[in-house]
């Protein structure tokens, strides 16, 4: 696994793009790395453009913004549109049930809205994408992201965005053997 990662997480204002960073660099940081996050989002606090960045590496962090993005999730059309093109070393994760599939070795579509709505809370599709991105990309252990959600959240809301990252963990399962969405 790399010692360095740029994490890039845009979407749109309610979809839990800053709260998923944040637990990201909860996560890393509680791994011993050197975390740096910050966020950016429009006026309108719904709807309008949100971005969460992250950077954790083993190293000090000198430069605190994003340079060379390893690791993209995009939500919505305006943040596949902005980020698509980053290049084919950066892998693109992005939720194919609003997006459609898209080609592209480094483009790595899942049904995130479809599986947030199956556990019954749509807002969980955030978490599911860390799940996936957390096993894909080695960033974090999952054990890592098990802490920190049982630490922000308590009793039923825990065990919600628990069942929600091992979905995403359990989606990476059935797709390495093979089986179909």
């Amino acid at each position: 696994m790399k010692e360095r990662y740029e994490i890039i997480l845009a979407g749109a204002g309610g979809q839990g793009l800053i709260l998923c960073g944040m637990i990201l660099a909860e996560a890393a940081i509680a791994e011993g790395k050197n975390v740096v996050q910050t966020q950016s989002y429009g006026i309108a606090t719904r709807g309008g453009f949100s971005k969460s960045e992250v950077i954790m590496d083993r190293e000090e962090i000198i430069f605190q913004q994003i340079q060379r993005p390893d690791v993209v999730l995009a939500l919505t059309e305006q943040a596949m549109a902005m980020f698509a093109s980053a290049g084919p070393e950066v892998q693109i994760f992005y939720d194919s049930t609003l997006l459609g599939t898209r080609p592209g070795q480094n483009l790595h579509g899942y049904p995130f809205s479809a599986l947030a709505s199956e556990l019954g809370h749509g807002g969980t599709a955030n978490i599911i994408a860390l799940g996936v991105m957390a096993v894909l990309t080695g960033m974090v252990k999952v054990e890592s992201l098990v802490s920190v959600l049982s630490s922000r959240f308590s009793g039923k809301t825990a065990d919600l965005n628990i069942k929600a990252l091992y979905t995403g963990v359990k989606l990476v399962e059935k797709i390495t053997k093979g089986d179909p969405l």
